[in-house]
């Protein structure tokens, strides 16, 4: 991912609960530097706008009992801001028109990161050096070091098929097939330190 300034990112929930766990995932997100901006009413919502210009808005479709998108982006479209409905509840489809992207209580931190990095079209830079993400790193150097992938599912924080689908990207992208190739270029890149390797004899 390329370095980047911060993203400034609104979440507009009444709960409380949800709200500060949204957040609180947004501000450790791998691959982005992300401010967050907390609304818990329509006047604040307008506040917002008004001050802070954010660059994407997380909002419940049913926030402060119902969310005009069109009246929403007519008002404030020209800004280029990104619109996420957040899901946690039945939701009729009707009321995800208008949306750039969804996000729901299900979704773990890679997902979250990813649908943020696409939407403000974050592409992944793929050079020679460095073609992995910060969270592919992350699980190089993990598999270096002989983690399963459900100890390196504890130590992220992530699900086994998240690591799963990591790892199949990884191997994608560097074109590399055995345990040995895959340390050679953790010890080249310096992910790891040769004596964290561990040695399968």
């Amino acid at each position: 991912m390329k370095p980047r300034e911060v993203i400034t990112v609104a979440v507009a929930e009444s709960s409380m609960i949800v709200r500060h766990g949204l957040v609180v995932l947004l501000k450790h997100l791998p691959d982005l530097n992300v401010q967050t901006i907390e609304i818990t009413s329509k006047e604040g919502l307008q506040h917002c706008m008004e001050a802070h210009s954010p660059e994407v808005l997380i909002i419940n479709p049913q926030f402060d009992g119902w969310f005009d998108v069109e009246a929403f982006k007519s008002e404030y479209g020209n800004t280029g801001i990104k619109l996420i409905s957040l899901i946690y509840n039945v939701v009729d489809a009707n009321q995800l028109k208008g949306y750039d992207g969804t996000v729901n209580l299900f979704d773990d931190m890679d997902s979250l990161n990813a649908k943020i990095a696409e939407l403000m079209n974050l592409e992944e830079e793929e050079n020679d050096q460095n073609p992995l993400s910060q969270r592919e790193k992350e699980i190089v150097g993990c598999v270096v070091r002989g983690m399963t992938n459900k100890e390196i599912a504890e130590k992220l924080f992530i699900s086994i098929h998240t690591v799963i689908t990591h790892r199949r990207n990884i191997t994608r992208k560097l074109q590399i097939h055995s345990a040995a190739g895959l340390t050679i270029y953790a010890i080249v890149n310096k992910l790891v330190e040769l004596s964290e390797v561990k040695m399968k004899l």
